[in-house]
């Protein structure tokens, strides 16, 4: 073996030993090659550790066996059915899913409601082991010992309404599986069924003009859709095709073989989570990052017509190529003709500086009723600052200047309470929303500098390139269309 591929060896972590093995290994060019052979060597260890395992567990008898999964049930805080669906039902539920999905405001709110809100937004305790095999047991027909070459019992992340395992396949593919709680569908769907409760409870604190039935509907078809993840593998799957072979957005593939209504088997992805990247990513590596989130929002949105709803930070991972996985497509939004349309002259308006124009695009749009009394300067002065970092050459998006942003939104004092009280937000337009504001806030933690003006108008306008990440894209899509 040459020096050179000695190199190369230790610099991915290989040991340098047998020269015939390594020399083969790192001169394969082709990455499916490449990836067969792990998958055969994967198979081989587990298989063999299975081996050893059950000679073990003879050895032992069952009930050792037994009294070792009794243990591990022990490590998790939740261990039955009915604990889940009570903490579920009584403080998670569709409460929980809203605070989550309106959790960008608490940049702008007072240090007790940002807790408040967090308490909202805690992960629950992950279930016991049995229960997430009895819910692959029930879905998917048998346990995940026999549909699965190796099975983590233990989760890898716990979310919201469900949690996530670490398995293999049978031909050697690494999957993530995502266990729904059980209870959790009775508890949340209990919720939105109660469609009176939460017309009152949102009415609470909606503008007075707002269609709270409209919107409460609205977030109640996308969280009942997050109950079902046959839905979501649906979604993930066309998003997955829709960007498949793109330069640097990736999205897992769906494992359709393995999943069903409260399981869903999709391809494993290694990554740098969103802390890590904030606590050792470099400026530079950081405002990579913050244009390919915002690039993948504003191409789902304008160019697709289907976008996802829930910019969490837990939703990316992020490679050392510059390329970003992104997970979690439960809470999709997609276009009827027509309203990405109408709500078009408002943006053309606002960033044009035009009040006038964007009063009566916001009347047309039902932001503002007929005959209002909105006068349509104070209204631009009120709605304008958000829109600041497209109206400008370049753009550094700060957490301070984040939360002055939705103080002034959320500020009900004086002339603005005449504007707040006239003002619409028309149902189809609530998830946007909170991309929107929820894309402001990531790339506010990231302290993301850019022509945000420009890039914004790739998309809406079909303008040049403003970057070369704009330029990468534009030569895959040249490619697709030339292939299709």
């Amino acid at each position: 073996m040459s020096s050179a591929t000695a190199r190369r060896a230790g610099a991915i972590g290989l040991p340098v030993l047998g020269a015939a093995a390594i020399a083969a290994a790192v001169t394969l060019a082709d990455e499916g090659r490449r990836e067969q052979l792990r998958r055969s060597a994967r198979i081989w260890r587990l298989t063999a550790r299975r081996g050893i395992h059950w000679g073990v567990i003879r050895v032992r008898g069952v009930g050792k066996d037994a009294e070792a999964r009794a243990a591990l049930d022990e490590h998790f805080a939740i261990r039955t059915a009915e604990d889940v669906a009570k903490e579920l039902g009584n403080m998670k539920g569709a409460i929980m899913k809203a605070g989550q999905m309106f959790s960008f405001i608490a940049e702008g709110l007072p240090p007790e409601a940002r807790a408040a809100l967090a308490t909202l937004q805690a992960d629950v305790p992950p279930m016991a082991p049995t229960l997430a095999e009895q819910v692959v047991r029930e879905e998917l027909g048998a346990d995940p010992d026999r549909l699965f070459l190796d099975w983590n019992p233990e989760p890898v992340a716990a979310a919201s309404i469900g949690q996530v395992h670490k398995a293999v396949l049978r031909d050697g593919r690494e999957v993530a599986v995502k266990v729904q709680y059980p209870g959790v569908d009775r508890a949340i769907k209990g919720d939105l069924d109660n469609a009176e409760l939460l017309y009152g409870l949102f009415s609470q604190f909606a503008m007075k003009n707002m269609d709270v039935k409209g919107i409460v509907d609205e977030l109640r078809d996308r969280m009942g859709d997050e109950l079902d993840y046959r839905i979501e593998a649906r979604n993930q799957q066309e998003v997955a095709d829709l960007y498949r072979g793109h330069p640097w957005v990736r999205v897992p593939a769906v494992v359709h073989e393995h999943s069903a209504r409260r399981v869903l088997t999709t391809e494993w992805v290694d990554g740098m989570r969103w802390d890590e990247l904030l606590a050792s990513g470099s400026r530079e590596v950081k405002e990579h990052a913050g244009e390919v989130l915002f690039r993948f929002a504003q191409g789902s949105i304008n160019s697709h017509g289907l976008f996802n709803g829930d910019p969490h930070p837990g939703n990316y991972r992020f490679h050392h190529d510059g390329s970003v996985t992104f997970l979690d497509f439960g809470l999709v939004k997609r276009w009827t003709p027509g309203e990405l349309e109408q709500m078009q002259p408002v943006l053309d308006a606002t960033l044009a500086r035009d009040p006038q124009g964007a009063h009566d695009a916001m009347v047309a749009a039902r932001f503002l009723p007929e005959g209002n009394t909105v006068d349509p300067q104070l209204l631009f002065d009120y709605l304008q600052p958000p829109w600041e970092p497209y109206m400008v050459e370049q753009f550094t998006f700060t957490r301070p200047w984040l939360a002055e942003m939705l103080g002034k939104m959320i500020n009900m004092q004086g002339p603005i309470l005449d504007i707040v009280r006239q003002l619409n937000m028309p149902a189809s337009y609530v998830i946007l929303d909170r991309v929107v504001w929820g894309m402001s806030a990531l790339l506010a933690h990231l302290e993301a500098s850019g022509p945000w003006g420009a890039i914004l108008a790739e998309y809406r306008k079909g303008a040049p390139p403003a970057t070369e990440l704009g330029r990468q894209e534009a030569a895959w899509r040249a490619t697709r269309a030339a292939t299709a």
